[in-house]
This record gives C-alpha cells, sequence and structure tokens, in this order.
C-alpha cells in the first residue's frame, strides 16, 4: 500500500521516541521484500543495484551501463509492491537521467504505488576529485540533480531519503526538503562481493556525525541514519549508533539480503552434502 508523506514520517518518528532504531532494507526480490517486512523493518527500497546484487554481482553494477536504472526499478516494483503489506517502499530514481521528465515520472511512481524515493544511482559514489566526476557535473549530469529530484519529489508529498557523501550534500538535501538523510559510507564490506577498501568504524562514526550535525543546522527535525562501508553487521550499526549522537538509524541492502543469503544458501547445501546414507 502506499503511504502518504505525513503518515510515513509519523511513523518512523513514532519509532524513534520509542528508543527504537529506524531500520531501511533494501530489497532486490519479493522474497527479500516479504521476509524483511515480517522482520519488522521500517522501509524497504527498491534500486536497480538489488537485481544485479541479487544475480550475484557487485553492487556497484548499478552505476555502469548494463541497463536502464529507472526502467528497472519499475518493473522491480511489480514484483515487489504486490507482496508487501504495510511498509513504506522508496524507489530508488536516477536523477541524472537525461531522458527523463522527472516530475512526470515521480508521478507515474506514485500511481504505481511507491511511497517515496532515494537517489540511486548515485555520482556520489564516484570520487569528487577525479576527473570523470568533474566531467559529469560540468555535462548536466552531477549530484545538482539528484538534488533537484528529491526536490520535485518532496514538493509532490513523496517521502524522501536521499544518500548523502559530504557535509555540503547533506545540507543541500535537507535544503531540497529531505525528510531522513542517509549517511553513505561507500561500498558495503563483507560476504563473497563485498568491498575490501572502506573507512573502520570509528572513522564511519566520525564522519556519520557530521553529516547529521550539517543536515540538522539546516532543519532540526530531518532524521538522520547511517549506510555502507564498514557498516555490514547488525553489531557494526550498534557501534556506530552507539558511538555517535542524534542518529535514528541504519539503512541496509548489501547488508540484509545479500549477507546472509549467501550464508543461508551456503550452510544450507553443506548440511544436504553432509547427508549420510547408503546408495
Amino acid at each position: 500500500m502506499e503511504f502518504m508523506r505525513e503518515e510515513a514520517v509519523r511513523r518512523l518518528e513514532e519509532t524513534v521516541s520509542n528508543d527504537e532504531p529506524i531500520i531501511g532494507a533494501g530489497a532486490g526480490t519479493g522474497m527479500s521484500a516479504k521476509f524483511a517486512e515480517r522482520g519488522g523493518v521500517d522501509l524497504l527500497i527498491i534500486y536497480n543495484s538489488g537485481r544485479y546484487r541479487m544475480n550475484g554481482r557487485g553492487s556497484l553494477a548499478g552505476l555502469l551501463p548494463y541497463g536502464d536504472a529507472n526502467e528497472i526499478v519499475v518493473d522491480m516494483g511489480r514484483q515487489v509492491l504486490p507482496v508487501v503489506e504495510d511498509t513504506p517502499v522508496l524507489a530508488g530514481v536516477n536523477g541524472t537521467d537525461p531522458f527523463r521528465q522527472m516530475d512526470v515520472f515521480i508521478e507515474d511512481l506514485k500511481r504505481r504505488g511507491f511511497s517515496g524515493v532515494q537517489n540511486f544511482p548515485t555520482v556520489g559514489l564516484i570520487d569528487e576529485d577525479s576527473q570523470f566526476r568533474r566531467n559529469l557535473e560540468e555535462t548536466g549530469m552531477g549530484y545538482d540533480k539528484e538534488v533537484e529530484m528529491i526536490r520535485e519529489a518532496a514538493e509532490q508529498e513523496m517521502l524522501t531519503c536521499p544518500y548523502v557523501f559530504t557535509e555540503e550534500q547533506a545540507r543541500e538535501m535537507t535544503e531540497a526538503g529531505a525528510d531522513v538523510i542517509v549517511s553513505h559510507m561507500g561500498l558495503t564490506t563483507s560476504g563473497d562481493i563485498g568491498a575490501e577498501t572502506a573507512l573502520d568504524l570509528d572513522a564511519a562514526a566520525e564522519r556519520v556525525q557530521a553529516h547529521h550535525d550539517a543536515a540538522k543546522d539546516v532543519n532540526d527535525d530531518v532524521l538522520v541514519i547511517c549506510h555502507g562501508g564498514p557498516i555490514a553487521w547488525p553489531d557494526d550499526a550498534e557501534y556506530v549508533l552507539n558511538n555517535t549522537e542524534g542518529v535514528a538509524g541504519f539503512f541496509g541492502a548489501s547488508s540484509l539480503e545479500r549477507l546472509p543469503t549467501e550464508e543461508a544458501i551456503e550452510n544450507q547445501a553443506r548440511e544436504f552434502k553432509s547427508i549420510e546414507f547408503r546408495p
């Protein structure tokens, strides 16, 4: 079911007031969404990397030209939205897409039953000092387009939960009307197709806190949660939340569907292979 922005925000604020963390879960399949919801997550997020990730490819495949990211999220919505009963579902929107009339596309996402949006794929994952990133910014495919997309979605009364990578981006997205700022620490570590290069947890906590403070300077009502990098397992998220002030939760994509799936399938296969019998 679709949630109006006011109701979705109210539910998130109620979670925080009950001293519970806000937990968002990426859902690359209907199965992931169904059982993450049963586990009690507060938000479900669909974006193209979920499809690649659950097909055994690294999440950064979502940033490469393997498919139309915005069309993929619409197609994934057909698989996920019908099985979700009582959780807001967000669409990962490629805000830099030059072939979408963004106001029309967001209106279409609302019509399909999405309750909100997130900015993914995001150029924020590309090093700001690289020539490639500078060229993207110079040619009209920069992070500012993602900010504009979030502003448009907010104006259309959708829940907005953008990824930010710097303090300035945290301020920009909050000024654009973001409801939840997701402090992104980079590609998630751990597992078979996770990153090996990442911050340590203390450095991540420090960066998350900086993003939180920048966003709160603009709007004290904005919620801030963390994601990615070394924050891969529940203990990691607990550590970061206990070593920051005011950060309200965690969003996991690989952490909530890829990592547990990798372990569960491998262990189950080993259990079956260890059956003792007489042929």
